[in-house]
């Protein structure tokens, strides 16, 4: 009988000595109810608690945690279904509001980020849905930290894993899409068509320019080449006309430009003769021969008397010695 007494108070030892003595893991957090009333907060380390007098009531983990958000239809802006599931993390920052602020802040952290994606959702059209992600996120988020402020949680991020529209909407978007990207080779097309004429064109006028200019400036070359000539044939002219007068002023220099005339109109004179079968002459002509023969030997004379002149090619004019014009009705022989 003394011994069964004396195991039964070595367990009753153990057993009191064990609930005595608490443990609590690092990133965790015991809160403590002494009968029946929150008496203190057990951080992680080696604690001392009153058995049967101090209980650990709830047990909370201090490390970030992640909860998957299930699928759930939303309707958007422009009255289309898509269904929309998530990721949620969330850490515990408050132990005790944790464990009387709310039943199960797990649950109810999940269900708020629901109705308030299914809110966000609603406000924006189905295109900028897929293009607004992060305002998305960021609104959610915003949303689900204030109206959780009380339960001792801290919302960290949340992120749309998944947006699926129905099969109509996705063919329809299929279609847009496929729309979309026609449209967008067409006007690449065209654009090319367009730069493509517009180098052409910008190529023929930049031809056009350089043909005129060298068109131009053959003209100013040629017309400056003849305006040249044109330059040295007057000056060589002038230049002779000056050595003619200087000539005609030595003595014997009109004789000599007597003689010079009269050659070139026998030479000129004998050329129509001979191109004409009919000749009809005045009477003046008749007397060339003597005309000849009187200026000739007197021309030749005053050569030798005055050591002999010049003689000139291209006198200014014909000085006519005999009649003063052709009388009025005579005529000469036809030959």
């Amino acid at each position: 009988m003394g011994i069964v007494t004396l195991y039964v108070l070595i367990v009753l030892v153990l057993v009191v000595f064990f609930k005595l003595i608490k443990i609590v893991p690092e990133q965790e957090s015991f809160v403590v109810e002494q009968l029946g009333k929150y008496c203190k907060t057990l951080g992680s380390g080696f604690h001392l608690v009153i058995p049967f007098i101090q209980r650990i009531a709830y047990k909370h983990l201090l490390k970030e945690e992640v909860i998957d958000v299930d699928p759930q239809v939303c309707i958007t802006n422009d009255n289309v279904q898509v269904t929309v599931d998530g990721i949620l993390y969330l850490k515990v920052v408050d132990p005790v509001k944790a464990s009387y602020g709310i039943e199960d802040y797990r649950f109810a952290t999940v269900q708020l980020a629901k109705t308030t994606m299914r809110s966000e959702f609603g406000k924006l059209e189905l295109d900028r849905t897929f293009s607004e992600r992060d305002q998305l996120n960021d609104a959610i988020v915003r949303a689900i930290d204030q109206a959780s402020e009380p339960w001792g949680i801290k919302v960290t991020r949340y992120e749309i894993k998944d947006i699926s529209p129905t099969e109509t909407i996705a063919e329809a978007m299929e279609q847009q899409m496929r729309a979309e990207r026609e449209k967008r080779a067409s006007v690449l097309s065209s654009e090319g068509h367009k730069a493509a004429r517009i180098n052409v064109s910008k190529g023929e006028r930049q031809e056009a320019i350089n043909l005129s200019q060298g068109e131009r400036q053959r003209k100013i070359n040629v017309s400056g080449g003849r305006a040249k000539a044109i330059e040295i044939t007057a000056d060589a002219t002038a230049q002779g006309i000056r050595e003619i007068a200087e000539s005609l002023r030595q003595p014997g220099g009109d004789t000599a430009m007597s003689l010079r005339v009269a050659e070139q109109y026998i030479g000129q004179f004998s050329k129509i003769l001979g191109m004409a079968k009919t000749q009809v002459l005045p009477f003046d002509l008749a007397q060339l021969k003597t005309l000849v023969g009187t200026i000739l030997p007197q021309a030749l004379s005053e050569q030798a008397a005055g050591g002999g002149s010049s003689r000139s090619a291209g006198a200014p004019g014909l000085r006519h010695g005999g009649s003063s014009g052709g009388p009025s009705g005579s005529t000469g022989g036809a030959r």
